[in-house]
C-alpha cells in the first residue's frame, strides 16, 4: 500500500487480499492454525462471561466469537484483530437487554452495523484521530467501573436476580444486600482473582485466565461435593433440549437464522418489528457503532504499532459493519475487535486474518463438544475474571498519568468523561467530553492571537514613521473566537492616530467570525477618518477577504503584498521620533 493510503483505501477483504498478494505459503498457514488456536481457548470464557455481563445467557457470546469472528476477520481491514463480545459494550448492552431483551438488543446491533458501513462509506476512518486521549481514557475508566459494578452481585453471590437500570438504583441496591454476601462465592471468586493476578507475575505464554478459570472451576466442584450451594453457569441458565425437554447450562447446537425480533424480548416473549420500535433504538445504536468504531481502530493502531503493518480504516470499519448487520440474525450481539484477544493473536505468530478465522472455528468446536464441561463454571469465577479485565481496560497507569502531569483542561475533561460515563451512559459521556475539549482548545488556541505595536522595532520597521502612524502586528488565527478581542485592540489604537499599518504574515487563517470583525474595524476607522493598510496576507485570509468582496478603498483601506511596500509608501510623510521600545499588548 502506497504512503497515506491507508487512510482513505475502502475496499472489502481489504486485509485478507493484502495478505494473500504477499505470497501466502504453508508455512505461514501452520503459524495462524496455531495463533487460531491459542486465541480461540482464550476467547471461549470470555465470550461467555461478556454475554453474561450484557444481560443474556451464554451461548450468545459463543455465537459472536463464531460469526462476528470469521465475517470480521474476512471482510475487514486489519489483519491481526480479533473480533468479538468486548467488555466496552457491558455498559451499553445490558441497558439495553434489561429494557428490551435479547431481540432488542440483537435489533439495536444490526441498526449499528449499517451505521458503521455508512461511516466506511463516507471515509470516516480516520474518525480516531479527532478524540482527544482524555476523553477515550475518561470513558473507558468509566465503562470499567460499571463492569465492576456490575460483577459485586456474582463476586459476593447477592441473592439478586438482576440490578436496575440507573446508577444510583445499583448502588443503593447493592450496599443493602451486601451484608448477605455468599461465602463460598467470595471465596472462589478471590481464589480465582488471586490466581490470575500471581499468574501474571509468571510471565509465561499461557494466558492468566485459563489457569485461574480452571482453578476456580475445580474449586466448585469440591464444595459441590461437600454440599455447599454455588451458582455456576448451569444452575443460572437452560434451554429447551432438541427432545422438549428442560436441560441446565449451554446448548450444544449451532447458531441458527432467525430475525431478531423474534428472539426472546425482555419478559421472554418476541417483539414485534415496528419504526417505533427501530426509532426508540436509534440512540443506542449510535452509541454502539461508535464506540465500536472507536475501539476498533484503536486496536488496530496498536497492533500496527507492534506489527510495523498498516491497516485500512474505513476497510475495517465497513468489516465490523458487516459483522454485526450479519451476527444478530444468528443470535449473535453486538462485536467489535477486542485489544486482549488481538494482542494475542499477534504475540502467538499470526501472518493474516486466516487467523482470525481459525480463532471463530476453535470457538465452534468448543460450543459443540465443550458445553457439558463449561456448564461448571462457576458464575463467581466468571465476575472475578471480568474484573481483571475491567482492570486492563482501565488503563489506570495511563490515566494516573495523566492525572498527574496533564493540563488542567486535559484533566477536567477526563473526569467529566468518567463520571458521566458511569452516572449516565457513554454517548453523553463522549458528546459533553469532546465539546469541553473542543471548547477549551479553541479557548487556547485563542489566547495565542495577539496584536503587538512594533512602530519602535528597527529590526521590522526600519524608518521612523510619520506622525500618528503605527504598524501593529498580529499574529495567530483570526477566527471567531479571537477575532473580536483582537479588532477591539486594534480600534482602541487606532484613536488620535492618522493611521494603522496591520501587518499580518502571522495570520493563518481568517474565518467568517474574523471577517465580521474586520469589517467592524473598517466601519469603526471610516468614522474616526483613520486610514488601514494591510500588509502581507497569508493566502487563506486573502483568499477570504476576495470571497467576501472585500476592496481596497482609495484614501481609507489599502493591501500591499509586504511589510517594506507599505512602508515605502509612508517614507515621504512627516516622521517624528518614537519610543524605543516596543509594546506588547495583553492578550486579555
Amino acid at each position: 500500500m502506497s504512503h497515506r493510503a491507508h487512510l482513505f483505501s475502502l475496499r472489502i477483504c481489504h486485509a485478507l487480499r493484502e495478505s494473500l498478494a504477499e505470497g501466502y505459503n504453508r508455512h505461514k498457514l501452520v503459524k495462524d492454525l496455531l495463533a487460531g488456536v491459542t486465541v480461540g481457548i482464550i476467547a471461549i470464557p470470555l465470550a461467555m462471561a461478556l454475554a453474561i455481563a450484557s444481560g443474556v445467557p451464554p451461548q450468545y457470546g459463543l455465537y459472536t466469537a463464531i460469526i462476528a469472528g470469521f465475517v470480521i476477520a474476512l471482510t475487514g481491514g486489519s489483519r491481526f484483530s480479533i473480533s468479538g463480545p468486548t467488555a466496552a459494550f457491558v455498559v451499553i448492552l445490558y441497558p439495553i437487554a434489561l429494557k428490551y431483551g435479547l431481540s432488542g438488543l440483537l435489533l439495536a446491533s444490526v441498526l449499528a452495523g449499517v451505521m458503521l458501513v455508512a461511516m466506511a462509506l463516507f471515509r470516516l476512518g480516520r474518525l480516531i484521530e479527532y478524540i482527544p486521549e482524555s476523553v477515550t481514557l475518561g470513558f473507558t475508566s468509566g465503562i470499567a467501573i460499571v463492569i465492576v459494578i456490575l460483577q459485586i452481585k456474582d463476586f459476593f453471590g447477592l441473592p439478586l436476580a438482576a440490578l436496575p437500570e440507573h446508577f444510583g438504583d445499583k448502588i443503593w441496591l447493592l450496599g443493602q444486600q451486601l451484608p448477605h454476601f455468599a461465602w463460598p462465592s467470595l471465596l472462589v471468586a478471590a481464589v480465582t482473582l488471586a490466581v490470575m493476578i500471581g499468574w501474571r507475575r509468571l510471565n509465561t505464554a499461557i494466558p492468566p485466565h485459563l489457569p485461574a478459570l480452571l482453578v476456580g472451576t475445580l474449586l466448585g466442584l469440591l464444595l459441590l461435593q461437600f454440599g455447599i450451594d454455588l451458582p455456576t453457569v448451569a444452575s443460572r441458565f437452560s434451554y429447551t433440549a432438541a427432545d422438549g425437554s428442560l436441560a441446565a447450562g449451554v446448548p450444544p447446537y449451532l447458531p441458527y437464522f432467525d430475525w431478531p425480533w423474534n428472539r426472546p424480548g425482555p419478559a421472554g416473549e418476541s417483539l414485534s418489528f415496528s419504526w417505533q420500535l427501530a426509532k426508540d433504538l436509534l440512540a443506542a445504536a449510535f452509541a454502539i457503532a461508535m464506540l465500536g468504531a472507536i475501539e476498533s481502530l484503536l486496536c488496530a493502531v496498536v497492533l500496527d504499532n507492534a506489527s510495523g503493518r498498516r491497516h485500512s480504516a474505513n476497510s475495517e470499519l465497513l468489516g465490523q459493519g458487516l459483522g454485526n448487520i450479519i451476527t444478530p440474525f444468528f443470535g449473535g450481539i453486538t462485536a467489535t475487535a477486542a485489544l486482549a484477544r488481538s494482542s494475542a493473536n499477534l504475540r502467538a505468530g499470526a501472518q493474516s486474518p486466516i487467523a482470525g478465522m481459525v480463532h471463530a472455528l476453535v470457538v465452534l468446536l468448543a460450543l459443540l463438544l465443550l458445553t457439558p464441561v463449561l456448564a461448571y463454571m462457576p458464575m463467581a469465577a466468571l465476575a472475578a475474571l471480568l474484573v481483571m479485565v475491567a482492570w486492563g481496560m482501565s488503563e489506570a497507569p495511563k490515566a494516573w498519568h495523566l492525572l498527574k502531569t496533564a493540563p488542567r483542561g486535559d484533566v477536567l475533561v477526563f473526569l467529566v468523561c468518567l463520571l458521566l460515563t458511569v452516572v449516565f451512559d457513554m454517548v453523553i459521556a463522549i458528546t459533553a467530553g469532546i465539546l469541553l475539549a473542543t471548547m477549551l482548545f479553541m479557548k487556547d488556541i485563542a489566547a495565542m492571537t495577539k496584536v503587538t505595536d512594533i512602530s519602535s522595532n528597527r529590526k521590522q520597521v526600519e524608518q521612523v514613521l510619520p506622525e500618528g502612524w503605527k504598524v501593529l502586528k498580529i499574529s495567530g488565527p483570526l477566527f471567531f473566537a479571537a477575532a473580536d478581542r483582537i479588532f477591539a485592540e486594534v480600534a482602541l489604537l487606532s484613536q488620535q492616530q492618522r493611521g494603522l499599518v496591520l501587518y499580518m504574515d502571522g495570520v493563518p487563517l481568517l474565518d467568517a467570525g474574523g471577517l465580521a470583525a474586520l469589517d467592524k474595524l473598517l466601519h469603526s476607522c471610516r468614522k474616526q477618518g483613520v486610514e488601514l493598510l494591510i500588509a502581507d496576507l497569508q493566502f487563506q485570509p486573502l483568499k477570504t477577504l476576495a470571497k467576501a468582496g472585500v476592496k481596497p478603498e482609495p484614501g481609507q483601506l489599502t493591501f500591499y503584498p509586504t511589510l517594506r511596500e507599505a512602508l515605502e509608501q509612508l517614507a515621504g510623510r512627516q516622521a517624528v521620533p518614537t519610543s524605543s521600545e516596543t509594546a506588547v499588548l495583553p492578550a486579555s
